[in-house]
């Protein structure tokens, strides 16, 4: 959707139209985002209940803001009470923004300030998809962190679960490197607990990669792969490297928190490996906006809204978002990583 009325007009736009507007614009697609791991569930209040039993997480009925933290533990089963995190991010468009700036095309006398406000739009948008993507990769490996790298839930810790981690070794000419690929399989496998998979992915960060290629057990195994699955003269053949079940994929995203300080989101000589195909066990919750009109309806995964100064000397553009990622079954994310 591309904003074409002139926010200036009485009235401006709605919450609806914006909010519609910086959902639908062009996403800039994070690898998370692209495998399309994590499916997107509104909720109706800004907390959700999760109940673990036997090691699955279950989202239970909300209460509402300021309801109890821990529901309580019974008969086996623990209840949680999660806030979902509030994420606003504003900007503004000054007189400065559109003063001299030609249109960049020939519709009407409004285009300059249309053509500022979708760019800043698109700005705002991909911070929040980088966030989100920062938050999904941790929650991944059990744990929910902010845009300022603080731990929020260490789902692990609330449930008493115990993180799987295999060392490949890599650093051991000797290793048996498939006998390591096939417990990673097991463990996953192991830990499905009722739900289902086609494939199983690991990211891994470039060190694990470059040591995992370069293994005498699976040197020639990634030669013939990359002579016979791609032209490797021409394309790069860092991205992927089927071997004995698991796809490994280099993994190099890095965010910039709002400390400023650069975090890698696959550690050094790490991995994550987790299965696709699965119906219900990663999904990132999303509440409805910190808004009287928004209270109550369910949760979109993005908001938007303008305020126009009184004396029209700017415009305010604000965003939020309250997304909680879960991965509902945390031991089935196996962490990978090389001690030598």
């Amino acid at each position: 959707m591309t904003l074409v009325r002139n926010p200036f007009d009485a009235g401006g736009y709605s919450l609806a139209e914006m909010t519609q507007a910086i959902n639908i614009l062009p996403n800039l697609y994070t690898r998370l985002g692209q495998i399309g791991l994590f499916r997107f569930e509104g909720v109706s209040q800004r907390s959700v209940i999760i109940e673990q039993y036997e090691g699955v997480l279950n989202l239970l009925p909300s209460v509402p803001l300021g309801g109890p933290a821990t529901v309580g533990t019974r008969e086996g089963r623990a209840m949680r009470s999660f806030a979902l995190p509030w994420i606003p991010h504003d900007d503004v468009i000054l007189p400065g923004d559109i003063q001299g700036s030609p249109a960049l095309g020939v519709y009407d006398a409004a285009d300059p300030l249309v053509e500022v406000m979708n760019r800043k739009l698109q700005l705002m948008r991909r911070k929040h998809v980088q966030t989100r993507e920062y938050m999904e990769m941790n929650a991944l490996r059990g744990i929910v962190k902010d845009g300022a790298g603080t731990t929020l839930y260490n789902y692990f810790t609330e449930f008493g679960l115990a993180q799987i981690s295999v060392d490949f070794l890599l650093g051991t000419a000797g290793t048996n490197v498939q006998g390591k690929v096939r417990e990673v399989l097991r463990a996953v496998e192991d830990n499905l607990l009722g739900e289902s998979m086609s494939s199983v992915h690991a990211l891994v960060s470039r060190e694990f990669f470059d040591k995992l290629i370069s293994h005498p057990k699976t040197e020639e195994a990634y030669k013939f792969y990359a002579a016979t699955g791609a032209q490797p003269l021409r394309e790069d053949m860092r991205r992927n490297f089927p071997f004995a079940g698991i796809v490994f994929e280099e993994y190099s995203g890095t965010v910039t928190l709002s400390t400023n300080a650069s975090e890698r989101l696959v550690p050094a000589s790490e991995g994550i490996a987790f299965p696709l195909g699965t119906m219900d066990t990663f999904t990132t919750y999303g509440g409805p906006a910190n808004l009287l009109e928004a209270a109550n309806t369910i949760g979109l995964p993005l908001y938007a809204r303008q305020h126009l100064d009184e004396k029209g000397r700017w415009i305010d553009l604000m965003t939020e978002a309250s997304i909680l990622p879960v991965n509902k079954r945390p031991r089935i994310a196996i962490r990978l990583h090389t001690s030598n």
